[in-house]
């Protein structure tokens, strides 16, 4: 996998089917996510090299036009990011001190909220769910110290902020385990 992450979220379904087949043309990207999302748009997630993910990106923007609603490129990008994003991340029952939440209008800027968070602060990113069965939203769960989940949702929150897409952030001290249980 790239440490290099790119996304691309489309209006149009057929589009986005022929986005994704010029982006794989023009670049070497692994594909880490395509398919259609709710409220009948596509999202692309892939990764590679810095050069490969901004030619990708690119071409997805030319190829997409007026169908692209956002899009994103990180290079760098932090490496909780492809854990939570694959949902793979078990959580040891001790170190849990606060749950933050970030909640996006869009698949994509969850994407950067994870970035920004995971880079602020000494959190576990658990959980990155992009737009299914969310109404198109995005949403990063994350754990750790009450100061780390304040300074790590304060800055993914910022970030989101700035692109207009955030719906809310909040911080839970002391949740109860029963909010874990999923992941323990």
């Amino acid at each position: 996998m790239g440490k290099s992450v790119g996304a691309i979220e489309l209006s149009s379904i057929g589009i986005g089917y022929k986005v994704q087949d010029e982006m794989l043309k023009a670049a070497s990207i692994e594909i880490l996510i395509a398919r259609t999302i709710c409220s009948g748009k596509y999202l692309i997630v892939f990764s590679g090299s810095v050069s490969d993910v901004e030619t990708a990106i690119e071409t997805g923007i030319t190829i997409g036009g007026s169908a692209v609603i956002d899009q994103l490129t990180v290079a760098n990008v932090y490496d909780g990011v492809f854990p939570a994003l694959s949902q793979s991340v078990v959580l040891s029952p001790e170190g849990i001190d606060a749950l933050g939440v970030i909640e996006t209008f869009s698949g994509v800027s969850a994407l950067v909220a994870a970035d920004y968070a995971g880079k602020a602060a000494r959190v576990t990113l658990f959980r990155l769910h992009i737009a299914m069965a969310l109404g198109g939203k995005g949403l990063l769960v994350m754990t750790g110290s009450v100061s780390d989940v304040n300074a790590a949702v304060n800055a993914a929150a910022d970030a989101v902020r700035k692109r207009g897409l955030l719906v809310s952030e909040l911080v839970i001290p002391r949740p109860s385990r029963e909010l874990f249980a999923d992941y323990i």
